[in-house]
Order: C-alpha cells, then structure tokens, then sequence
C-alpha cells in the first residue's frame, strides 16, 4: 500500500534560489562592465607627443653672408667748439669815435675790416713830435759828419802823424757814435707813434663771426681792455668723447696735412632726416672727459658756415651737441651681420640642409649698427633673420613657397 507523498518534502526551496540568481547575475553585469572598460582604455587612441619642432618644419626668412673688406663706425656725441677764437682787446686807451655796423653779435665780418676806431688826435700829435725828434737827430749827425772832416783835416796840414791811442778822440769818433745812437732812438720812436696810431683802429685779424661787443660809441677805454669776442668762420671743431676700448679703431691726422678718418656729423634734432655734414677725425686730445671717463678727440669741419664750398648744407651752431660717425680701421676677411642677428652668448642661427643650426661665432668688432664675423661663419652661409619661437639645433626649416612635408 503505497505511502502518501509529502508535497512539501520534495518541493523547491525557490525562496533560498531567488537572492543566489540575483548575486549571480549581479556578478556577471560587474564583470561584463569591467570588461567593457577595460576594453575602451585599451583600444582607445594612443596621444604620442613628440617635438613639434621636429615634426613641423618652421618658416624662416634667411640672408646670404659673404666675406670681404669692411669698415665699422664708431659713433660718438660731441660738442660744436670754435677752432679759432679771439678776445679783441685795445692796445691804447681813449675814446671809441666809430664803430663798425658788422660789429654786432652775429655779424660776419672780413679779415682786416675796420670794427672800432679810437680818438686817433693825440697819437697824431705824438708821432709829429717823434718825426721832428728824428730830423733833429739826424741834422746832428750829419754835423759831426762835418767836425769830424775838419778835426781830420787840421792834423794832415800840421804833418803830424795821429797817435793811435788818440785816434777816436781826436777824431771825435765817441761823438760820431753818439749822434748815430740819437738818429737810431729817433727812428724808433717815430715807428712807436706809427704803431700807436695804427692801433687806434681795430681790425678783424681774420674772417670771423661777431660773438660778443663790449664797448660802444663814445665808451672810454684803456690799453689792455676787452673790446669783444670774434671766431674764425673758417673751421670749427666737434670735441666728441669715446670709448678708450674704440681708440684703437681710429685713424687720427698724425702729420699736418694728411687725412684723418671720415666722419659723418649729424644733428638729429635740428637739421631734415637724412641732412648730414661731413668732417675729418683730426686729434686725440689727451686727457679724459672729467665725467664720462672718455677719451676726448677733435673732429674738423670745414666751412661751417655754409659760406663757401658747403653752401646748401646746414650750418653749424656753437654749443650744439652732434651725433658722429668716425669710420674706423678698415677689416679685411669678416662677414659684416646687422648686430640683432648676434644671439645670445655669441651665436648665430643658420640653415642647414633645412635643419636649425647654432653657431658659435668670434666678434672682430661691434659698431651700434653691425657685428664684424671674424670665425663662426663663411661664405654662402644661409643666417636666420627672424625671431623663431623654438630653437632647438637640427629643427626642420622651411622657406616661403615650400611645402611642408
């Protein structure tokens, strides 16, 4: 007789399955995400950075060197001084009775023209009284010419021989001399008043510019008093200061009448751009400029005035502060480079083969405008002239019209 199955006994536990089901699956979501993850890094684009510079070629401007002979400039700022200069001053005292129209300030004059004239009256009178002095002198002379005859005369009628010890006496030869001396003193006397009376005008001594006037019409004045300031006309001087390091760059007229160095003198805020006067590097004056510790040196220009063979060009003012160009020694075998190209620590970049090139240079000279290649580069040299935002030696290069690769 069979048994009654227990329903209970071989039904499922479902309410002990159902929370396994759900840790299962939540189990696989996890691992299925992890993976999905896990994939998406891996797979994702790889961001390789490499040198941009190296990838990308960089368009550059370049200029062609080539070496030769070049001269560099020394640029100095000096001051316009007179070349010549005089104090007028009398050399006899009185009144002042005429006075030049050209005998003001700013006035040109020529050499030997008449400037001032002083009351000449009493130098007139004095050189009468020395004239008649000189003939006076010279009658007595001419008297003891005759004594001097009839004392000779009076002993050859006598027959007796002339004692050699009395000869001077009895020949009145001490009163010969006398009278001679008169005449000579009479002479010069007269010259005096000549001279003295010439000196009441008072003459330009060469062709000049009027600088100062210190008497007038009707001034009294004394021998040894100042009558006014005159320059020459002629040539000026520019007094420029430079470095002492520079001297040895500079050509200066050694020997009277050879040439110094070239200069180019500029006064910027004065004359038209590009206005310029030229000069010659003359002296080296020899001492130091007190505040700058410069050495000092005369620059000659010629005509400053613009009177003659400059005339058209700008003149040139006393006191004026000028810009100078002094060309220096000339450099044979140098690449001559605008002086911004020099980078820093003294390099230079050039192309090569389309590649970045740093170079090391040695300096034969720095002027304001240029540097002076001695070694570092050579001829055909192709130098970057713009600025480049990464400098890296053998970057790519490229010139404007190639393609980039």
């Amino acid at each position: 007789m069979s048994q009654p199955i227990d329903e209970n006994a071989v039904r499922p536990e479902r309410g002990k399955a159902g929370p396994l089901k759900t840790v299962f699956v939540s189990l696989i979501i996890l691992m299925v995400g992890v993976g999905l993850i896990w994939m998406i890094f891996k797979t994702e684009p790889t961001a390789t950075r490499k040198d941009a510079a190296r990838e990308t070629a960089m368009l550059v401007d370049v200029q062609t060197v080539s070496r030769g002979r070049f001269t560099p400039t020394v640029e100095a700022m000096g001051q316009v001084v007179p070349a010549r200069e005089v104090t007028l001053g009398s050399r006899v005292g009185g009144e002042v009775v005429h006075q030049a129209d050209a005998f003001t300030p700013g006035r040109r004059v020529e050499k030997g023209a008449e400037l001032l004239r002083i009351d000449p009256a009493d130098y007139q009178v004095t050189l009468l009284q020395r004239r008649s002095e000189l003939e006076q002198a010279r009658a007595d002379l001419e008297l003891e010419h005759g004594q001097q005859t009839v004392a000779r005369q009076e002993f050859e009628l006598l027959g007796e021989d002339i004692d050699v010890v009395n000869d001077a006496l009895i020949l009145r030869k001490p009163q010969l001399q006398h009278a001679k001396a008169r005449v000579a003193a009479a002479e010069a006397a007269v010259k005096q008043a000549e001279t003295d009376l010439a000196r009441t005008r008072i003459r330009a001594p060469f062709p000049a510019q009027v600088l100062s006037r210190e008497v007038a019409l009707g001034s009294q004045v004394s021998a040894g008093q100042s009558l006014g300031r005159l320059v020459g006309t002629g040539q000026y001087w520019v007094e420029a200061t430079v470095p002492l390091s520079k001297l040895q760059w500079l050509t200066f007229n050694a020997a009277p009448g050879s040439p110094g160095a070239p200069v180019t003198v500029h006064h910027d805020t004065a004359w038209p751009e590009g206005q310029t006067r030229e000069g010659r590097l003359a002296q080296l004056v020899g001492d130091l400029d007190g505040n700058a510790r410069m050495a000092r040196v005369l620059i000659t220009i010629e005509d400053p005035l613009a009177l003659d063979q400059s005339e058209g060009q700008p003149p040139l003012i006393l006191g004026a502060i000028l810009r100078v160009e002094i060309d220096g020694v000339p450099l044979d075998d140098v690449i001559r480079l605008e002086r911004d190209l020099v980078r820093r620590n003294n390099t230079v970049w050039v192309m090569e083969d389309r590649e970045l090139a740093i170079r090391e240079v040695e300096i034969a000279f720095r002027d304001d405008d240029h540097a002076f290649i001695r070694s570092g580069l050579e001829d055909g040299d192709q130098v970057i002239t713009n600025d480049l935002s990464s400098v890296v030696s053998g970057a790519r290069l490229r010139l404007e019209g190639d393609t980039d690769e």
